[in-house]
């Protein structure tokens, strides 16, 4: 297996592609400087380099011995469009971007780990390193299966990691079956009929029709979701009106859905089109309704999901492994886990003190977190692809 030693010989190197990467950071579909960096570092290696799918992103492809069997490891690259509040000399290079989740330590890891396998040749199959583009919101891990990802790189299984502010540094959190939830979005346009303040009897109040739907949508997960699923609607944008003395003739609604189960989303959605569409038409308003379904539940097999958690403890020991509760967040991660089987897992980031949580302008990745996440990419390959005798 990968020693602790070997891969914190890495450890300096990992911080430095980590504090370039967090120096500039690139959102969705952008991620130009970070693949070009990516592909460079891992052609450096030895490795083969594909570029382009989904855009930006980036596969490296390390084979050893006469091993048939195949993996993929993937780590995402892209940041948020957040203005960084912090002051260290690495802080973000780019107005109004950042990574604050992590995505920067994710590709550092990676790196990593292809670079200590790309020497050690410690296995026997073929190893597929993703490097996923536009995780946040916009789906790259979509874009990557549709055009063919698992066609050009056939994979047996899949695997993913993310670091998890609040879980002590040295553990690894886990969890087999739905595991992150579905991320679903809506835009509700209420349209009224605008009127002087003073006279709301001549016109249609969007705004009180609006004010009615953001109360009824909460009904939803209390009346309509069974209290044994878990489901989230919420509203997160209210948009109307440009002075103090004039109703307005629109309002715009918009928000996210959250479940683990395709019937619970599929539930929520027909009750958020039937609550709007009698919200309108009690107040009077005409109705415009969108709703995407943006990525679907994140769910874990069982038996790679085993696999994950027995070369966790084989590294940390079982007390540092533990189970972990179904996270409302999502991950597009899911595409894959869509196509393949796989394990997604949570690595400890250490205390989220001072907002170094997730999303947080004040975030940032944990660097002592490095060698452990590589060397755990690295004992799974070695694992699952385990050289000859």
């Amino acid at each position: 297996m990968a020693t602790s030693e070997a891969l914190l010989a890495l450890h300096a190197e990992m911080a430095n592609w980590r504090h370039d990467l967090h120096a500039h950071p690139e959102t969705a579909f952008e991620e130009l400087r970070t693949s070009t960096l990516v592909a460079q570092k891992l052609e450096s290696f030895g490795l083969k380099v594909h570029r382009g799918l989904a855009r930006t992103g980036v596969v490296g492809t390390l084979s050893a011995g006469a091993g048939t069997r195949a993996i993929g490891l993937r780590a995402d690259m892209d940041a948020l469009h957040i203005s960084e509040q912090n002051s260290f000399d690495y802080r973000s290079q780019h107005e109004g971007k950042m990574h604050a989740c992590g995505h920067d330590g994710h590709t550092a890891m990676l790196l990593g780990a292809a670079k200590y396998l790309s020497g050690s040749r410690s296995f026997s199959g073929t190893v597929h390193f993703i490097f996923q583009p536009a995780e946040e919101n916009e789906g790259g891990g979509r874009e990557m299966v549709e055009q063919g990802l698992f066609e050009k790189f056939p994979c047996d299984a899949v695997y993913g990691m993310h670091n998890w502010p609040g879980m002590p540094a040295g553990q690894f959190g886990f969890r087999a079956g739905p595991t992150m939830a579905s991320f679903d979005i809506f835009e509700i346009e209420l349209t009224g009929r605008g009127s002087h303040a003073a006279l709301p009897h001549t016109g249609i109040d969007p705004i009180v029709a609006a004010a009615a739907l953001v109360q009824a949508l909460q009904t939803i997960t209390s009346r309509n979701v069974d209290p044994i699923e878990s489901a989230v609607v919420s509203v997160t944008q209210i948009h109307a009106g440009d002075t103090w003395n004039v109703i307005p003739d629109a309002a715009i609604v918009r928000g996210t859905a959250r479940a683990f189960k395709p019937e619970v989303q599929d539930l929520i959605e027909r009750r958020l089109r039937e609550i709007c569409a009698g919200i309108a038409d009690a107040h009077g308003a005409r109705l415009k309704l969108r709703y995407e379904r943006r990525y679907p539940p994140l769910i874990n097999a069982a038996a790679e999901t085993e696999v994950c958690a027995s070369v966790m403890r084989a590294l940390v020991g079982p007390e540092n492994v533990l189970p972990v509760p179904p996270v409302m967040g999502s991950e597009d991660f899911a595409f894959m886990l869509q196509a393949k089987a796989g394990c997604y897992v949570f690595v400890g980031n250490g205390p989220g003190e001072g907002g170094c949580m997730l999303h947080n302008p004040h975030y940032d990745f944990n660097d002592r977190i490095l060698p452990l996440g590589a060397n755990y990419w690295s004992n799974l390959v070695e694992h699952l692809l385990p050289a000859a005798a």
